[in-house]
């Protein structure tokens, strides 16, 4: 079972940290997802910054601005959970 995500940090460069509850912190670089289909939005650095989330217990933007979580766009916790733990960003 994969450790429940309890924080994400977007960061300007389309990195976002992710903290697990089990105190592992991984760097998810999102710019290969940039213009691959509904992926495009986060071009937007505002919305990218400002919508990023916890929803359906991972990481997640959120499209309609109500925290719909069948209205997101979001990234497999084993996806975030398989990459390699980094350093906290502090």
């Amino acid at each position: 079972m994969i450790p429940q995500i309890v924080q994400v940090v977007p960061i300007e460069d389309y990195r976002v940290y992710v903290y697990f509850e089990d105190g592992k912190i991984v760097l998810y670089d999102v710019k290969n997802l940039l213009n691959k289909g509904i992926f495009k939005i986060l071009n937007d650095k505002d919305f990218f910054m400002n919508k990023c989330m916890i929803l359906n217990d991972t990481l997640a933007w959120d499209v309609s601005g109500n925290r719909d979580e069948t209205n997101c766009i979001d990234i497999a916790p084993d996806t975030l959970y398989s990459l390699q733990a980094v350093a906290d960003m502090a």
